[in-house]
């Protein structure tokens, strides 16, 4: 069935194109401009792909109205792909359709085979797995804020979604750029967005997915800005809610560390030096290096691992991309005879205790950087808090699904379960500073490492740590 709307749009738009006289045009855009605004037929159609103005939701904002004036150039980009290609169908004998197959069949086949094509690409933001999600639903699930598709308009996340309106409007004073100048930056790269996400989400038309990718990579970067220039700088209010309300800031930065919470690092590099204006330009700053400072406090020291890009390195993917590069210990070449399973071969720090293995500190801002040189096991401290867990997992994860990065920290994780089995063992590398944490006791500590590698599929043949062992 063709909707009315669509077929007065059809006949509209090719009426003003065969007209050959530039005033004639001009009129009949400007007619078609006002008709827009009264009419809500294209709006209400699920098959409309016109973006929906992201500024209409900015409430009480300061920021001046907008040109309403559509080119040509702009509505064939805007309307022609579905209102100047749509054709009306002419009317059928239902004779001629008696062997046509059923509808649900024919879309039944286009889904399969979209969702086949679509993982067929290379995505970076993957959908946890229900099981592991069952087990630690803590640890997967955002608690206060939802970035990208996965848990968008989930009930219990709608009072962060205020604050993001409330940022965007801030960026909008400040910057005095209008609400189309943010949309049209992002717009081209809508779709590379989407194949990132293993998921296909045909629910979210262009112009919500759109409005999505907008208002997150803004709440991001805000955070990010005041993160690394203060409140004050970046003309909040001493008292605004969402920076210096007392316990809040460990939820997002945890949020912002799950796998399926994630915004591809494009769209933000695209936004940064719009959102910050002329102060970005005199600053040698990149969305890394103030991602690394945001997470600081979380992982203490990753603000000073910023790893240098190689050549023919691929391009970091996201926030939690950025935290596992900065992770990754210094490269050393592993001789193919020292790769062996490790994990039967590890002992516990109370068996090694009883050879001639000693412990000892390494003073490394990588907790990954292990080394055993002449007897002597030098580990990097970690400090071990509530959201440890699920930043561990959320890279392990990451790690086992990504196709083009290595196990590092899945590989940590393993030599310390191996060495830590009791709280004994906790006991004696916390007295060693190797070890400082504020969960319960050291038997929390224990069971942390002990539990993390449920489910999680790793070859120990292929680790960084096999010479150590």
């Amino acid at each position: 069935m063709v909707l009315p709307g669509v077929i007065y749009w059809k006949r509209r738009v090719a009426v003003a194109f065969r007209k050959s006289s530039s005033q004639r045009r001009g009129k009949l855009l400007t007619q078609i401009r006002k008709d827009s605004i009264k009419s809500e037929t294209i709006e209400e159609s699920d098959h409309s792909n016109r973006p929906r103005e992201v500024g209409d939701k900015l409430v009480n904002s300061t920021v001046e109205p907008l040109d309403r004036v559509v080119s040509i150039d702009k509505l064939v980009q805007v309307l022609g792909s579905y209102v100047v290609n749509q054709k009306v169908p002419e009317k059928q004998n239902p004779a001629e359709n008696e062997h046509v197959e059923s509808p649900d069949f024919v879309i039944g086949i286009r889904k399969g085979l979209d969702e086949v094509l679509h993982q067929q690409g290379g995505h970076s933001i993957f959908e946890v797995p229900s099981s592991l999600q069952k087990l630690e639903p803590d640890a997967f699930i955002p608690h206060v804020v939802s970035i990208g598709p996965y848990h968008r308009n989930e009930k219990r996340l709608q009072g962060m979604e205020k604050h993001k309106w409330r940022v965007l409007g801030h960026v909008l004073r400040r910057t005095k750029y209008p609400i189309e100048f943010y949309r049209d930056a992002i717009l081209p790269l809508e779709m590379d967005t989407r194949n990132c996400y293993d998921k296909l989400f045909k629910k979210f038309r262009s112009s919500e997915f759109v409005e999505m990718m907008l208002l997150d990579a803004c709440f991001i970067l805000e955070l990010l800005n005041v993160a690394a220039n203060g409140i004050k700088h970046c003309g909040y209010k001493l008292d605004d809610p969402l920076f210096t309300t007392r316990g809040i800031s460990p939820f997002i930065q945890r949020d912002l560390l799950m796998l399926e919470n994630q915004l591809p690092l494009f769209v933000l590099n695209r936004l940064f030096p719009l959102t910050w204006g002329q102060s970005i330009m005199d600053m040698d700053v990149s969305v890394d290096q103030l991602a690394l400072k945001f997470f600081d406090s979380v992982l203490p020291g990753i603000s000073k691992n910023l790893p240098k890009f190689k050549r023919n390195e691929r391009p970091r993917l996201h926030l939690l991309d950025i935290v596992r590069q900065a992770l990754r210990p210094p490269s050393r070449w592993v001789p193919s005879e020292y790769k062996q399973p490790f994990q039967t071969a590890m002992h516990s720090v109370t068996s090694l205790r009883g050879t001639s293995v000693v412990f000892k500190k390494k003073y490394s801002t990588k907790f990954t950087d292990i080394e055993f040189s002449k007897g002597v096991l030098y580990i990097p401290p970690l400090v071990i808090h509530d959201s440890t867990k699920s930043i561990f997992l959320n890279l392990m994860v990451f790690e086992q699904y990504y196709p083009r990065c290595s196990n590092d920290v899945t590989s940590y994780v393993s030599f310390m379960d191996g060495l830590i089995n009791s709280a004994k063992d906790v006991e004696y590398l916390y007295d060693k500073g190797i070890i400082d944490h504020g969960l319960g006791s050291n038997e929390d500590v224990a069971n942390l490492f002990n539990n993390l590698r449920k489910d999680i599929v790793f070859d120990t043949n292929d680790s960084y740590l096999a010479k150590v062992t």
